[in-house]
């Protein structure tokens, strides 16, 4: 049990999210305060100090799996690279890591992610982060349609777990130096492009 006595406002607060966390992605948004209280070793007057209705709860703990997700991928940004694309490089080594530990972080964020869409504050507030990563990705200098694939493949990547259908280790390791090689030759971005396409029908 989590240890009470000695913690700040804001360790506790943060207690009680990992809590939440832990109990939502096992429950789902069925879990109870006193649930989440009991696992972060608070009472539940406590919790209700930070958090008065689990709405709140929940909405913080969107919040801030969103920004850790951010913070993850701008972690991850070489800052010798100066060429196109660099976020776009950071968000593809971010999300389809290939070492156990951090290909856990990545599934059990999408996972309660997933969980916590079922209140439509979270969808809204999902929805204005996404935008926020497009305008982001958008800024990174690579052409729309390079984007746009390379965003898309590594989210359906990402995703495919849930759905049964799972990449093994050394197909998203190769997925990952494909999409990574895209990025950083801009003479294979032709070939894609909509005006190539076009004059080829």
């Amino acid at each position: 049990m989590a240890r009470k006595a000695g913690r700040t406002p804001e360790e506790t607060r943060h207690v009680l999210l990992e809590a939440a966390a832990v109990v939502f992605r096992e429950r789902g948004l069925s879990a109870s305060l006193d649930e989440i209280a009991r696992r972060a070793g608070v009472s539940k007057g406590g919790l209700l100090y930070h958090f008065a209705a689990k709405e709140d709860l929940v909405r913080a703990l969107a919040h801030d799996v969103l920004d850790d997700l951010r913070a993850m991928v701008y972690a991850e940004i070489d800052p010798e690279d100066s060429a196109p694309g660099a976020l776009a490089r950071a968000y593809i080594r971010t999300c389809l890591a290939v070492t156990p530990d951090d290909e856990t972080a990545i599934r059990e964020t999408v996972h309660l992610l997933a969980q916590l869409t079922v209140m439509p504050d979270v969808v809204e507030l999902m929805r204005t982060d996404s935008q926020r990563w497009h305008d982001d990705l958008r800024a990174d200098g690579m052409p729309d349609h390079v984007r746009t694939l390379v965003i898309n493949a590594v989210d359906g990547a990402s995703m495919s777990p849930f759905y049964g259908g799972a990449l093994s280790e050394d197909d998203l390791d190769t997925l990952k130096r494909q999409l990574l090689r895209f990025t950083l030759h801009s003479e294979l971005w032709e070939v894609l492009s909509p005006d190539t396409a076009a004059a080829s029908r």
